[in-house]
């Protein structure tokens, strides 16, 4: 069985879909076996101002910022990603002679999570304890149906959410969603796309680019602005779980799959 790769589209306006699913359609066509799975933040909040609902977040206390999903920003993501970021990507790769299949981590239980219950977490700049929050972390990938698709040649395009053990979705982060489906399927590499050349030595100068950057196995991750601190929070997971190569490249050039200069995330103290 030849290696998989996964490809981590993220959600920011930034990032061009259509150049993605080039990339994605000329290693599909020669040959690889790739997995995509996306986010889509940028959906959610046109959907959300669209529908007049405020979205908040909540930084957890070691400083990672999340979303923070209520019953009513659950509905708003879900609709985001299934019905405006996953058709976008499976026309742009219909269009390149892809087959290409869109799931959630509900569509045939392909995401297990595990809830998360009440805990203290800043929201909105005052500190509360969380109790109504829809989201979870996902503790099992049906990888065998992955691999089942790409063996009859389906690319699987995959989003949140995921089935809590009560049976009920919930919001899973997308990054780390796509750790776990790259664990899960023992994947030679995952690259994570974003709206910045990589990790940034300044945040304001994408000459800065760390070319690897070490994340160390436990505790905290470093507080990086943009959603970087949960690319390295995704990163340490895959790694953790025997993904071999982690990257976070520029999701906005014109190849981003085969562009230079990115950051390349490994275990401190000589793990992966």
């Amino acid at each position: 069985m030849s290696e998989i790769t996964v490809v981590k589209c993220g959600g920011n306006a930034a990032v061009d879909p259509a150049a993605l699913c080039s990339d994605v359609a000329d290693m599909v066509h020669a040959g690889r076996r790739v997995v995509v799975v996306h986010g889509g933040s940028a959906d959610i909040e046109d959907v959300a101002r669209e529908m007049g609902t405020p979205l908040r977040t909540m930084t957890s206390p070691d400083g990672v910022t999340t979303r923070y999903t209520d019953a009513e920003a659950l509905d708003i993501v879900t609709l985001a990603l299934a019905g405006r970021a996953k058709p976008r990507l499976l026309g742009e790769l219909c269009r390149r002679g892809v087959t290409a299949l869109g799931m959630t981590g509900l569509d045939g239980g392909l995401l297990r999570a595990r809830r998360k219950r009440a805990h203290r977490a800043r929201v909105d700049g005052r500190l509360v304890v969380v109790r109504d929050n829809h989201s979870g972390v996902v503790t099992e990938v049906d990888a065998a149906l992955i691999v089942r698709l790409l063996d009859a040649g389906v690319t699987p395009v995959i989003s949140p959410p995921a089935l809590a053990e009560d049976g009920r979705p919930v919001n899973a982060d997308a990054d780390r969603v796509a750790a776990a489906v790259a664990a899960g399927l023992d994947a030679r590499s995952l690259v994570m796309l974003t709206g910045a050349p990589g990790v940034l030595e300044d945040p304001r100068d994408d000459a800065s680019v760390i070319p690897v950057y070490a994340v160390e196995g436990d505790g905290a991750v470093p507080r990086l602005g943009g959603g970087m601190s949960m690319k390295l929070v995704a990163a340490r997971d895959a790694l953790r779980n025997g993904v071999s190569r982690v990257v976070i490249a520029d999701g906005r050039v014109r190849n981003p799959l085969r562009a230079t200069g990115a950051t390349r995330v490994v275990l401190a103290g000589g793990g992966r």
